[in-house]
């Protein structure tokens, strides 16, 4: 075949260093299109990005020249610069070390994009730990509690 074609689908979550509730209201209009943009200069395409005040969320059509983990390091090293530039209180902002990707079929992707604009009301029932721990779960992804949150 001459040509390499795909269609990989992400969702994408990553949180806040302690998970910090730093991600105020005033910048993350701003920093949600931050990151599209950076998965766009990237290769990517960005459906969406969204998330609450201790993380975020992406839905991401991955190029096929770049893997997730460089895909994640350039959003989290990006954004985590220009975070710092965009309030004194946003001074020492970090990302937590980890992330989680989740593979989503096409037919999906609306679903997931309704998910991430409803993030709001959704953590107001439940918290994000309870929500992504459910996930790996459900998910097949084992993995160790000590080890999920940094």
């Amino acid at each position: 075949m001459p040509q390499s074609l795909t269609n990989v689908l992400l969702h994408i979550v990553f949180s806040t260093k302690g998970r910090a509730p730093l991600l105020y209201p005033e910048v993350r209009p701003a920093l949600f299109a931050y990151l599209s943009a950076v998965a766009r200069s990237t290769g990517c395409e960005c459906y969406r990005a969204g998330g609450v005040a201790n993380h975020v969320h992406l839905a991401v059509r991955l190029s096929r020249t770049i893997t997730i983990a460089n895909l994640v390091q350039e959003l989290k090293s990006s954004s985590s610069r220009w975070l710092k530039t965009q309030s004194p209180r946003l001074c020492r902002f970090r990302w937590q070390t980890g992330y989680s990707a989740f593979s989503v079929r096409a037919s999906g992707l609306n679903t997931l994009v309704r998910y991430i604009d409803n993030q709001e009301v959704h953590h107001r029932k439940r918290s994000f730990e309870r929500e992504h721990i459910t996930t790996l779960s459900q998910e097949g992804i084992e993995y160790d509690e000590r080890y999920v949150w940094d």
